[in-house]
């Protein structure tokens, strides 16, 4: 069997479209276009029964090589921490002021779009420093 090479991440969530514009900002991600002959997804949402329409969304990384983003509503809200969460690497081969200098002015720029931070884990003798965050819906996620 050919090994799998591409795959997407799917965040159950209460609000997709803003959720997935949250995450296109933060990861440099688009919105793809809707399908023919829609010039719009609210134009494609308005075909839909009234229970699917805004119930899911779309992130693609325009160069195609990230993963696919998506987004699907759910009656239930988020509870408990999440067994899965995005590793943002804005600080890569950055250490010591350089690194921390790197996470906080991305932290403050995803913080300015919705996001929460959690805490800052120092860094060790086997892990670089990170910052816990969460996003609008409360998924928690790392800027390493």
């Amino acid at each position: 069997m050919a090994p799998i090479r591409q795959f997407q991440v799917t965040f159950d969530c209460a609000q997709p479209e803003r959720l997935a514009r949250f995450w296109c900002e933060v990861l440099g991600y688009v919105v793809p276009p809707p399908p023919a002959p829609f010039a719009t997804w609210s134009d494609f949402d308005l075909t839909l029964p009234p229970e699917k329409r805004d119930a899911e969304a779309i992130s693609v990384d325009p160069s195609g090589t990230g993963p696919r983003l998506f987004f699907q509503r759910v009656p239930e809200g988020k509870v408990v921490k999440n067994r899965l969460h995005l590793d943002v690497r804005v600080a890569t081969g950055l250490v010591g002021k350089e690194r921390l200098a790197t996470l906080e002015a991305e932290c403050t720029r995803l913080v300015a779009l919705g996001a929460t931070r959690v805490r800052l884990l120092p860094a060790d003798d086997e892990n670089e420093s990170c910052i816990v965050m969460r996003d609008i819906e409360g998924n928690e996620f790392c800027l390493d």
